[in-house]
């Protein structure tokens, strides 16, 4: 597995902890990346951008011993640099601060005036939405390296969707946290003793403390009457998270709780959550987006796809319940249907006919004006679907091919990846490395498939598909704190050529998963299921478990 990532790009944010803590000391980035400096004076806004980003490139070498002798303040070797206008200098900074988060403190970096007209992340990393890290994942260690394992002395590593480049950071937190879900970047974590929620922005170390999941647990009677509160907790971990940021730093955060399908509420200055008295309909894992979840039900008897959205309330606001913004007829769209941001578009993906047909992405946007145009090419991204969506570039992350859709064919029983050009499916990967009882070394393909799958994603294991014929994923450690966040659901391999398949899942609602598949016809999967949101392909999973 290490292999794989020896030729990438990283950094150790552990040898600058001072990096945030003083003014001084953030120039440490700029000068590891080792880069010679240019004058910019008479260059174009857009080329200065394009010069903070390549001479800030996160390539860095080994760490340097201290700031005191190998960090001189820049401005006096370059007068230029305390020369320009602050006006110029917060603009320049505004456009990086668009893209990563990264070349925006390289950029303060550079001098102290820059410093001093610049706002810092530091202490603002979470209310303030500018500074969230929007496009950097966990990444899953694989080999039960979950967060916080003794072997990993404390760091936890992160790599960028868009860029490539990778960070190692020190988060010894994690010796009493487990991760939840994320959203933007930020991490959503369970303190274990008490089930308090915290917001953690890996890169400044802010943390915002919201209330504990267990004063949840009186407004669940009425889902679970016959349930003791320990019971009741597990129901509460599988979680998708959306959040508004208001201007004076209270924040408001919605969570939709895959395994009640019911929604909770709660701001920054609240002490308890709030549960809605209602029910949203699913079969899809809820997509969050900006201060948004969206929700997709297409298992309708018309195969139409509906798409429901819940707005987060603003302080003081009541949460409303979902409202349909889009109703799609068979012959536009069809299931199973999924959402995913690419380029800071909701793009929805879904087939044209059957399982074996050609993939549609259209534009949410587009469809709510019920405009049904499908978009000919995503660009250099590649897209995942699974319980989790993600879109990664493919000219930073060169496994990758760009304009390919990554999915688990439920025919083909493998990762596949659909080229949008040409309308054809091929292999995402060699499958040596995959099955067998010694697999071979992980793609990164497979890496970043598994952070769309929350239960391996934050337990450090990767999504494999050669287990067979059933296996509980537990968490290795603390597991009666933790239990909930994989739901303990059972994995079964259900490629057995003529046998139905079909597992009684331990819920309170006792509800009736079933899957057949005839492997040597063309068949389509049969579901009956109330409440699931995704079938991982062949595999069969609780769609509403984490």
């Amino acid at each position: 597995m290490h292999i794989a990532f020896r030729a990438l790009p990283s950094i150790d944010l552990d040898y600058n902890r001072e990096f945030f803590a003083s003014p001084t000391s953030d120039r440490v980035l700029c000068h590891l990346a080792r880069r010679p400096l240019i004058d910019p004076t008479t260059a174009h806004i857009h080329s200065l951008v394009c010069w903070i980003r390549t001479y800030g490139d996160s390539r860095m070498a080994a760490p340097l011993p201290t700031s005191a002798t190998l960090f001189p303040d820049m401005s006096a070797a370059s007068p230029w640099a305390s020369s320009l206008p602050e006006d110029l200098v917060r603009l320049v900074a505004s456009r990086l601060l668009a893209g990563d988060l990264l070349d925006y403190v390289r950029f303060r970096a550079v001098c102290a005036p820059w410093r001093s007209s610049t706002a810092s992340p530091r202490g603002r990393g979470v209310v303030d939405p500018r500074f969230h890290p929007r496009r950097w994942m966990m990444l899953s260690e694989g080999g039960g390296l979950y967060p916080g394992h003794p072997k990993l002395q404390g760091y936890v590593r992160f790599f960028n969707l868009d860029t490539g480049a990778f960070v190692r950071v020190h988060m010894p937190l994690f010796e009493d946290h487990c991760v939840l879900d994320s959203f933007n970047g930020l991490l959503v974590l369970q303190r274990d003793d008490d089930t308090a929620i915290r917001l953690l922005h890996p890169f400044t170390g802010d943390i915002l403390d919201l209330p504990p999941l267990k004063t949840l647990l009186p407004q669940m009677h009425e889902v679970f009457p016959h349930l003791s509160s320990r019971k009741k907790l597990p129901y509460l971990r599988s979680i998708s998270t959306a959040a508004t940021f208001a201007d004076d730093g209270v924040v408001t955060v919605m969570l939709a709780l895959r395994r009640t399908r019911r929604v909770a509420v709660a701001t920054s200055q609240d002490h308890q959550w709030t549960m809605s008295t209602w029910y949203y309909v699913i079969n899809r894992a809820p997509f969050p987006y900006q201060s948004k979840i969206y929700v997709v039900h297409d298992l309708g008897g018309d195969h139409s796809a509906k798409i429901f959205q819940i707005d987060t309330p603003l302080p003081g606001e009541v949460l409303q319940p979902p409202k349909l913004i889009v109703k799609s007829t068979a012959d536009k769209l069809r299931g199973p249907v999924f959402l995913v941001e690419c380029d800071s578009e909701v793009l929805v993906i879904g087939y044209s006919k059957n399982l074996s047909s050609k993939l549609l992405v259209y534009k949410l946007a587009d469809i709510v004006m019920e405009k049904y145009t499908p978009m000919t090419s995503i660009g250099d991204k590649a897209i995942f679907l699974q319980q989790r969506t993600l879109s990664a570039s493919a000219k930073a992350l060169p496994t990758l091919v760009g304009g390919t859709i990554m999915y688990f064919h439920p025919r083909e029983h493998q990762l596949v990846q659909y080229h949008l050009s040409s309308g054809s499916w091929s292999p995402a990967m060699d499958q040596c490395s995959l099955r067998g009882t010694e697999p071979g070394p992980c793609s990164f393909i497979q890496h970043i498939y598994t952070c769309c799958s929350c239960k391996h994603w934050n337990k450090g294991l990767m999504c494999r598909w050669w287990k067979y014929p059933a296996e509980w994923i537990r968490w290795p450690v603390k597991g009666k704190l933790r239990q909930g966040v994989s739901c303990l659901s059972i994995v079964h391999f259900a490629k057995c050529f003529g046998v139905q398949t079909s597992v009684f899942l331990p819920k309170p609602d006792v509800f009736f998963y079933s899957y057949q598949l005839i492997a040597e016809t063309n068949m389509s999967p049969i579901y009956t299921a109330h409440g699931s949101d995704a079938c991982f392909s062949c595999l069969l999973f609780a769609g509403v478990n984490n």
